[in-house]
């Protein structure tokens, strides 16, 4: 029990140091460069704030066990194979582009199933309840939806090798993958007017998630599902990006429970 304790308020103390610099770096951006003017202690800052802890110490415990097993199971049985190594003798940097490349394109349709597959979204919407978009909102989640998209994205890097923590430097690969999408995350979230121009094809702009969370009508929703990469929902027919608008409404109109407990229960109920 100590033991568990112990480990607990490590990883509290560990996301309170990750929370300095995020606030650091957001809060004034939010401040200089902002798209829509609102509080920095918004509506549900505090709710959000307890996604971010929530989140931050159970989405590991969620994701370690299933890919555990995936990562034994490559191990003990795809590993022999001609692909899987070949994909093992691949430049980092390359094969780290290649893995974020498939883990988006997997992330993508966990992230679109969950749009349309009624269970999923019960647990997904609670994300799209944020009437208010800033940095802290990416945090906002159900930890069985956050662990469902993720494991999207993870499976196909694993399954076909992009990934290989038992050889070489596949581990490295999961650690810049995992950290990059997080930090994009808070980015595409911030409350800021910036625009890409061109590159706004290659990369997620903060104007191409919030389309994805606009509650402008129905004619504009359920689009931009790609966490990095909007090619991918240009290939599969989503993209949503018009050059000089940004939507002007967030949320949904579904009914949210207010607070954590609440919020983290109705999709239960």
């Amino acid at each position: 029990m100590l033991r568990q304790f112990l480990s607990l308020a490590l990883e509290f103390f560990r996301l309170s140091i990750w929370l300095v610099p995020l606030i650091v770096i957001f809060v004034p951006l939010e401040r200089l460069c902002a798209l829509h003017r609102q509080e920095v202690f918004r509506k549900e800052f505090l709710t959000d704030l307890g996604y971010y802890f929530l989140n931050g110490i159970l989405l590991r415990m969620l994701l370690v066990l299933p890919i555990s097993v995936i990562v034994w199971t490559v191990h003990h049985f795809v590993q022999p194979s001609g692909l899987y190594t070949l994909i093992g003798n691949i430049p980092l940097p390359i094969r780290f582009v290649l893995a974020m490349i498939i883990g988006d394109i997997g992330a993508y349709w966990g992230h679109r199933w969950s749009h349309e597959i009624p269970l999923l979204w019960r647990f997904h919407a609670i994300h799209h309840s944020a009437e208010e978009m800033d940095w802290l909102v990416s945090s906002r989640g159900h930890p069985l939806d956050l662990a469902f998209i993720h494991f999207s994205g993870l499976v196909p890097i694993y399954l076909l090798g992009f990934a290989q923590p038992m050889y070489n430097n596949g581990d490295l690969v999961m650690i810049i993958y995992i950290l990059f999408g997080y930090i994009w995350s808070y980015l595409i979230h911030a409350n800021v007017r910036w625009r890409f121009g061109f590159l706004e094809k290659l990369i997620a702009s903060p104007a191409f998630h919030h389309w994805h969370h606009t509650n402008d009508g129905a004619e504009y929703i359920n689009k931009n599902y790609a966490a990095i990469f909007p090619w991918i929902d240009r290939i599969f027919g989503t993209l949503y990006l018009p050059r000089s608008r940004w939507t002007v409404k967030y949320g949904i109109d579904t009914p949210m429970a207010p607070g954590l407990v609440g919020q983290l229960l109705q999709p239960l109920e």
